[in-house]
């Protein structure tokens, strides 16, 4: 399995050939926008945890997160 980066402007005329390559190879693809990524394109079944490894040690205090906030929201009025 590797990454491919890809400009949107070269996907669009190709993409049933990157599709191929995801489906057979299991790529994945990073389309951008001048430069900028804007999406990725991953195999099927692809496991969830390896997209969740970017955000492993963001949390810095778990309590209880479906505790009542102390605070009012203007959704509440």
């Amino acid at each position: 399995m590797s990454a491919i980066t890809v400009s949107k402007t070269k996907f669009k005329p190709k993409t049933f050939e990157y599709l191929r390559k995801v489906e057979k190879n299991q790529d994945t693809i990073l389309l951008t926008d001048h430069g900028r990524p804007v999406a990725e394109i991953v195999p099927y079944g692809y496991p969830a945890m390896e997209s969740l490894k970017s955000m492993r040690g963001l949390v810095r205090e778990y309590i209880d997160p479906t505790s009542p906030l102390d605070e009012s929201w203007d959704a509440d009025s």
